[in-house]
């Protein structure tokens, strides 16, 4: 099962393409400096705006490069169920250990759709699934008794939760509906340390991209029952947490990553921009917080 640092992977481009070889190096880094998975093609990789042939590049790529070192979660998460599925179908051909499926954004399926779409998902894609809830971006919560109802009805197929919903009395909740072994990730990285409290196995995490070395270390820390070296290291990171949001996400995190990396390009696609003045000082400032630059 997954735990520990699992970074959501930043898809860099460069003249407006994907930049294979960055992308490459950056798997390498990661793997490297201690992260237990990856999730290429989340909300961090700007799924939103890659093309079906991209998404599936981007799968592939991580897939190869990582060459079994740690699992792939594969981003999966679409509106349209079909196209999730298409999503599923390629990231298990290409050897993803799982896919992360959101909820459905924009057209605000209603707990009943949901239930409907990860059973269709779980039925005809022969690949796990890790929920992803984030309410923030997709208006839609998979509310507790949906998790509880989806896990219980495919337990070898729904292993795991990404839970960016910003309630930590979530974990609890699904402890005791689902049982305490469930595989729950916290979404947020500012609540990493109080969700592992909770009975969280680790997080999918956006810091970790630019700070991999660290976040592994605050893992191992948790896990060790470190709570003094767990504190230190969360309030050496706490700022980067909150300045890789100081402006539209994934911009913040890849110009910090332009930062720590000459080979990292900070450019984003429309309709996002480039992070801002305010936002790049606010990193640059975390940045040497943490002992990064």
């Amino acid at each position: 099962m997954f735990s520990g640092s699992i970074p959501a992977l930043a898809t860099p481009f460069r003249n407006g393409s994907f930049d294979e070889a960055a992308f490459r190096k950056l798997v390498d880094w990661q793997i490297e400096h201690g992260a237990s998975g990856l999730v290429p093609c989340g909300t961090t990789g700007e799924a939103s705006t890659l093309s079906n042939a991209e998404h599936h590049r981007v799968i592939e790529v991580c897939i190869e490069q990582a060459a079994g070192r740690v699992p792939v979660i594969a981003g999966c998460g679409s509106n349209d169920t079909m196209n999730a599925c298409l999503h599923m179908n390629f990231a298990r051909k290409a050897g993803a250990a799982a896919g992360l499926c959101v909820a459905p954004y924009y057209n605000r399926p209603s707990q009943a759709g949901l239930i409907a779409h990860f059973s269709y998902l779980a039925e005809n894609c022969g690949l796990p699934i890790v929920l992803y809830n984030v309410p923030s971006r997709t208006v839609t919560d998979i509310e507790d008794d949906t998790v509880i109802e989806l896990v219980t009805k495919y337990p070898d197929t729904i292993i795991a939760i990404k839970d960016a919903s910003g309630d930590l009395s979530r974990v609890a909740d699904h402890r005791m509906g689902i049982g305490r072994e469930f595989c729950q990730l916290s979404g947020n990285d500012e609540l990493w340390l109080p969700h592992a409290a909770a009975g969280g196995k680790g997080a999918i995490s956006v810091t970790a991209n630019v700070a991999p070395a660290l976040c592994a270390e605050f893992h191992e820390a948790i896990t060790a029952y470190d709570l003094k070296r767990a504190r230190e290291l969360n309030d050496r990171l706490f700022p980067l947490h909150y300045a890789m949001f100081s402006d539209a996400s994934p911009a913040p995190v890849k110009y910090a990553l332009s930062r720590v990396h000459d080979w990292f390009a900070p450019d984003v696609r429309l309709p996002l921009c480039n992070a801002s003045e305010a936002s790049r000082k606010a990193v640059d400032d975390a940045l040497e917080h943490a002992g990064l630059i």
